[in-house]
């Protein structure tokens, strides 16, 4: 790794750190002493830059808010900019710009009150800044990430009924309105704002100071920020792609925080005295993601072979060293609406093998698209292949480029290592499997699906919206591209100094790499 790609932090070329034996033993106990501490408890102090490493997305990175898809884009989005709502480590919607909501009798219109917030150039956050917001994000001519969770909204006959209040109107009634205020990539950006990267105006904790795309971004503490100052005085978030680069230089004292370390690398750091390590239980699904709209898995009957090729307790042992638990082919284990009375899927060689007979494809050769961009995705693809090979498939592991990866797989190929932090059900389905769907990386496209969504969203009262959504799981579980093998747990390592990480916020949640709540001891 080359250390041009870490501002300020050339002169010590943290990749000599320490990485033998020898420093498996400079190690940090798991977890921190609270559930809201890493490295223990004690008074916040004021003061100081935090450095915190991400892997990034290359020279093409962006500070617009929706655009953000990489776990890097959302934590700099998250510092400078902020939602009507947010997820709780519940993966309920919780207020933030919103101070509350109401619908009326037949959900199909809400209104929203804005709290006293205020844009770092001192302009009140108001209702014409959330339509504009809002509306740039459902913008037809582009893809941003939110716009299949905004799609409930009528945005022309929503208007804003004071400076601090907004009605939506919806096209159909929708119980759970207050999750696509909370959706992923759902930022308040100033009124008429286009230009993101060079002085970006938000209201979020942190105030822009600069950013050099794939290397750094430099945010200072906002004064003046509704929910209080942050303690830190700046945060630097520096881009490293490697893990083994972010693990040297939280060693080495060239950052503070590393995000998303391996769980080899966890082990061998617990226990010890140099760094902390904190564990977010069964945080990250896991999965092989099967094309639907193309040769060899436009035929149900092959996605159902690989369903039965997988052995998902080997897969979680091996590519995850056993820090996580096996999946089912359906996201959000444990949240709320997750199908959780399908039996559990078990490797079955000789049904695979009968299936792909049927299909016509019983010497299946396939390429499955994989990078060193995630923990685990070199590993699981290798096990992978091996299984596959069991039942007479012939895998071709292709290595994609770390920074374009993500990119690269939501149109091309075939078959990909694939991975998702935490969200509602409600959100995975809104994003990724419904026609329209701008990361629908299945190519899952069902208008009777589609239809069924919209039923449960409209759907008042819970038991019975819950009942849609399993008719919409056990569809997928049979028949889906998503091939959920394992859910991770998410392992983030810091210095000892550093104080206030949440321990129990899934990745994608509001207090997941949430640095306006952090101290340096």
């Amino acid at each position: 790794m080359n250390d041009e790609r870490f501002p300020g932090l050339r002169r010590r070329g943290f990749l000599a750190a320490t990485t033998g034996a020898a420093a498996l033993a400079l190690v940090g106990c798991g977890g921190g002493t609270d559930d809201k501490a890493a490295g223990g408890s004690g008074t916040p102090t004021r003061g100081g830059r935090l450095r915190a490493a991400f892997a990034g997305g290359g020279a093409s990175e962006t500070l617009d808010p929706h655009l953000a898809n990489l776990f890097a884009d959302v934590a700099r989005a998250k510092a400078l900019f902020d939602k009507l709502a947010d997820y709780d480590a519940d993966l309920s919607a919780v207020p933030r710009l919103a101070e509350k909501w109401e619908s009326n009798k037949t959900l199909d219109r809400w209104q929203v009150t804005l709290r006293q917030a205020t844009f770092h150039d001192g302009k009140p956050v108001t209702a014409k800044d959330v339509l504009y917001s809002y509306r740039r994000i459902a913008d037809p001519k582009q893809a941003f990430r939110a716009k299949a969770s905004l799609e409930p909204i009528d945005l022309d006959a929503s208007r804003a009924t004071g400076e601090r209040a907004i009605e939506f109107v919806l096209k159909r009634p929708t119980a759970e309105f207050p999750n696509v205020l909370a959706a992923f990539g759902a930022y308040i950006v100033p009124e008429n704002a286009t230009e993101f990267d060079n002085r970006p105006i938000g209201s979020g904790p942190f105030r822009f100071v600069s950013f050099a795309p794939g290397r750094s971004a430099v945010f200072r503490r906002d004064d003046d920020h509704w929910d209080g100052a942050p303690l830190l005085d700046e945060v630097e978030f520096v881009v490293a792609n490697e893990e083994s680069a972010r693990v040297n230089a939280l060693l080495g004292g060239q950052v503070e925080y590393a995000h998303e370390l391996n769980p080899t690398t966890a082990r061998a750091h617990e226990d010890g005295g140099q760094i902390e390590i904190v564990r977010l239980r069964n945080s990250a699904m896991q999965a092989f993601c099967m094309k639907t709209d193309r040769a060899p898995f436009d035929d149900k009957r092959v996605r159902e072979a690989f369903f039965l090729i997988a052995d998902r307790q080997e897969l979680v042992d091996g590519a995850l060293s056993g820090a996580g638990e096996v999946g089912n082919d359906l996201f959000g284990k444990g949240y709320e609406y997750y199908a959780a009375g399908l039996p559990q899927r078990q490797q079955d060689l000789d049904k695979a093998r009968a299936l792909l007979k049927q299909a016509g494809a019983e010497k299946l050769k396939v390429t499955l698209d994989t990078s060193a961009v995630a923990a685990g995705f070199t590993e699981a693809a290798g096990i992978f292949r091996d299984q596959a090979a069991k039942a007479g498939v012939t895998i071709d592991v292709k290595m994609g480029s770390k920074d374009s990866y993500w990119s690269d797989i939501l149109d091309g190929g075939t078959l990909c290592c694939y991975r998702s932090g935490a969200m509602p059900i409600e959100a995975h389905l809104s994003q990724r499997l419904l026609t329209d769907s701008t990361t629908n990386a299945t190519k899952w496209r069902h208008k009777d699906f589609d239809a069924l969504y919209q039923q449960a969203q409209s759907t008042r009262d819970k038991t019975e919206r819950a009942a849609v959504y399993e008719r919409m799981q056990r569809r997928l579980y049979a028949e889906g591209g998503f091939l959920i093998w394992g859910f991770a747990d998410w392992i983030i390592g810091t210095a000892r100094a550093v104080r206030g990480v949440e321990t129990k916020a899934p990745a994608n949640t509001l207090d997941w790499a949430r640095f306006d709540k952090v101290w340096l001891a």
